[in-house]
């Protein structure tokens, strides 16, 4: 299953690149979930979590890459808390006139369809939260 949100940030796209850091995902992270490692966002990095009920959740950045007006990469799960079988997170920055959109492309499964669809609510609501967040972290 597919989840896409946006969040257009007042902010120009290489400051808004620049700031994708250690603080951000600290910032990002739900109550009570643990950093373990942050190792940043280049192919081949690791980030590391312990989320409170669900465990641990590492990934891997697999893909990196940038052009005039984009900048993105691609987290892949390697250690999925259950029922998660398969994840992708595309990160994607698009220039926007003085702004910055960033789009949060998130495919997972569960490996059943039906499963995939009672856990779309769960992460959903775990995500969705961003779309102010990022406002709110980079507009401050």
């Amino acid at each position: 299953m597919r989840i896409v949100l946006q969040s257009n940030v007042n902010r120009d796209l290489t400051e808004v690149y620049d700031r994708f850091d250690q603080d951000l995902f600290a910032y990002l992270l739900p109550t009570g979930a643990q950093l373990i490692e942050y190792g940043g966002s280049k192919k081949g990095n690791i980030v590391h979590l312990k989320l409170p009920i669900a465990g641990e959740w590492i990934s891997e950045i697999t893909e990196d890459g940038n052009a005039t007006d984009t900048r993105y990469f691609i987290d892949e799960g390697r250690k999925l808390p259950f029922p998660l079988k398969k994840w992708r997170h595309k990160h994607s920055l698009y220039r926007a006139g003085n702004s910055t959109i960033i789009e949060d492309d998130m495919t997972f499964s569960t490996g059943n369809i039906i499963a995939d669809m009672l856990v779309y609510p769960g992460l959903l609501l775990a995500f969705l939260p961003r779309v102010w967040q990022y406002k709110s972290y980079f507009n401050h």
